[in-house]
């Protein structure tokens, strides 16, 4: 059977990462999360700090730097890059077939904080190893494969 071309949506996700001290002592890798609030999607649920669609004529490195200022106020922020997802809700809708680029995010200039209060009601930075509960699925995959150091440069989600 033919398969058709579709639309493709593409968005930037930040998973802002700093040391949390000794590992000994419990410290290690921290992750900073908003708690959705008032989006409409995934609302209670735990998500990338800072994440959106890009833009038409907008790099995905300016999407990441967008969002950044945009939802937790930081800017400069330094970009690596962790993987691409190809991700499907198996709707069949445009709108549910998107790239996903993730950048970790570990240094940047000013102080995290929310900055859209109708859109997120908590934002905190806990340990890869403690995530809370429920986290948006497919951002819990990267953050669990990066966790266990086995995320791919590239890797797909709901097919």
């Amino acid at each position: 059977m033919p398969h058709s071309r579709f639309t493709v949506v593409p968005a930037a996700y930040v998973v802002f990462l700093r040391d949390g001290g000794d590992r000994a002592e419990g410290g290690g890798r921290e992750v900073l999360l908003q708690l959705r609030s008032g989006t409409g999607f995934m609302d209670d649920h735990w998500a990338c700090a800072a994440a959106g669609h890009v833009e038409q004529g907008e790099s995905v490195h300016e999407a990441a730097r967008r969002e950044a200022l945009e939802e937790v106020g930081v800017t400069d922020v330094a970009l690596t890059p962790l993987t691409a997802m190809q991700r499907s809700n198996n709707t069949g809708l445009p709108i549910d077939e998107r790239v996903d680029y993730f950048f970790a995010g570990t240094a940047w200039t000013g102080e995290p904080r929310i900055v859209e209060p109708d859109k997120c009601a908590d934002l905190r930075w806990f340990p890869l190893d403690a995530l809370p509960d429920p986290v948006v699925p497919h951002e819990l995959a990267v953050l669990t494969a990066l966790r266990d150091g086995t995320l791919e440069p590239i890797v797909s989600f709901g097919f």
